[in-house]
């Protein structure tokens, strides 16, 4: 536990609704150097399919993530003090060049790493979990806890296209970066495209 740890803005002196806005009312830095964690947006849509605005993304959870508070109501934990965490940013992403936008948030993930911080990454559409998942597995495969109502590992969506919000985990498989048996999916349902859609996941 160290004091000189990065704190939230206390919302007994400076209201929610005021000063800029950043996950959690922590200092927005320049870089991820000397975090032990850096939370990063991710603003990008770019394998949407269908309602587009999963890039406003890091911008509402900033402005919603406000309303956190310093301490666990029943552990007392206070993570502020037993890790140093700050707002990097958003990372730079290509709004219309999907193979593109997708290279940067990789890169930008990997920067995070290779300084010793762990990247807390808010998007974005689901796409945006394959380049970080390259970024954080290119020494092993990671294992994975999914919460969503789909499973997201679709192969195709128009035609021959292998990149949509429908695909990264099927991609993460097939490029060694998630191992099958350590992965766990929560909350699947609803309508699917056929009867067999789930029989790969």
């Amino acid at each position: 536990m160290s004091s000189n740890f990065f704190q939230p803005i206390d919302a007994s002196a400076v209201p929610r609704f005021a000063g800029l806005s950043t996950f959690m009312r922590l200092p927005a830095v320049a870089s991820a150097e000397g975090l032990d964690i850096a939370l990063v947006g991710i603003p990008w849509d770019g394998g949407t399919t269908n309602r587009a605005g999963a890039r406003h993304g890091p911008r509402e959870i900033r402005n919603q993530s406000s309303l956190m508070r310093r301490a666990h109501h029943v552990s007392g934990t206070e993570p502020f003090s037993i890790a140093n965490v700050a707002d990097v940013g958003d990372l730079s992403v290509n709004p219309i060049n999907l193979l593109d936008g997708l290279k940067r948030i990789e890169d930008g993930i990997a920067a995070i790493m290779a300084v010793g911080a762990i990247p807390l990454a808010a998007g974005g559409d689901h796409l945006t979990t394959l380049p970080v998942l390259r970024a954080v597995a290119r020494k092993a495969p990671v294992g994975m806890i999914h919460f969503d109502a789909h499973s997201d590992t679709n192969d195709r969506y128009f035609g021959d296209n292998p990149y949509t919000h429908g695909t990264p985990f099927r991609r993460a498989i097939e490029e060694g970066l998630l191992d099958p048996k350590r992965i766990v999916q929560i909350g699947i349902r609803g309508s699917i495209y056929e009867p067999g859609e789930h029989d790969w996941a």
